[in-house]
């Protein structure tokens, strides 16, 4: 079950609509959402039930945890079919990307990117651009299965090096290997991590 004494009571992931070449890819999001259900936790996530998306939800699901999906209208029938996205415990369509961001933003206390594609890197990028700017201190995982996040790493390293992360400090996500450790890791984050949550409704109404 949650420790009360973390306020983390859902997750976001950002992952690929796509399953990808690598067959871990799709393993890794079913056992992350498999660790997320077993936590007593809430998914929160881009609503697709294809590729590693649906991996995740399918995790969750199957083990009795509950999963919000926040998909905008146009994506439906791209990303999801309307049959499964019935599955879900809660269903936001949103009317456009921007929206579904914000919601996600809103409803998760964490965030954590598995591999996936241009849009996973664009919602991860976001997260990290909110934090570098003092908008959140809230948990953010690249979950670097098979070292899939290598490339962004030491993009990050060579951007702080030549001066253009201006507040580096804030941005520091996780990078961590295994699955299993990703849920004890953003615990120990959020605890560690002091004021997150002070004047976060007005930081949401700015965004």
């Amino acid at each position: 079950m949650t420790d009360d004494s973390v306020p983390i009571r859902s997750i976001c992931v950002y992952c690929g609509s796509r399953p990808g070449r690598d067959p871990s890819h799709i393993a890794a999001g079913r056992e992350l959402g498999k660790n997320i259900a077993e936590s007593g936790l809430r998914l929160v996530y881009g609503g697709g039930t294809k590729g590693i998306m649906g991996a995740v939800a399918s995790g969750v699901l199957s083990h009795g945890g509950q999963v919000t999906g926040i998909i905008p209208e146009f994506l439906v029938d791209m990303e999801a079919t309307r049959h499964s996205l019935g599955q879900l415990d809660e269903l936001i369509i949103t009317p456009d990307m921007h929206t579904r961001k914000h919601t996600m933003f809103e409803r998760a206390d964490a965030f954590v990117a598995l591999p996936g594609g241009i849009g996973t890197l664009e919602e991860i990028v976001e997260i990290m651009t909110w934090g570098q700017l003092g908008r959140h201190e809230k948990p953010m995982v690249f979950a670097n299965i098979n070292g899939f996040w290598d490339p962004m790493m030491e993009l990050i390293r060579h951007m702080t090096e030549e001066g253009f992360i201006h507040t580096a400090h804030r941005v520091q996500p996780l990078v961590i290997d295994q699955i299993a450790d990703i849920i004890p890791a953003i615990r120990k984050h959020a605890a560690e991590t002091v004021g997150s949550r002070d004047g976060e409704e007005d930081v949401i109404a700015k965004l």
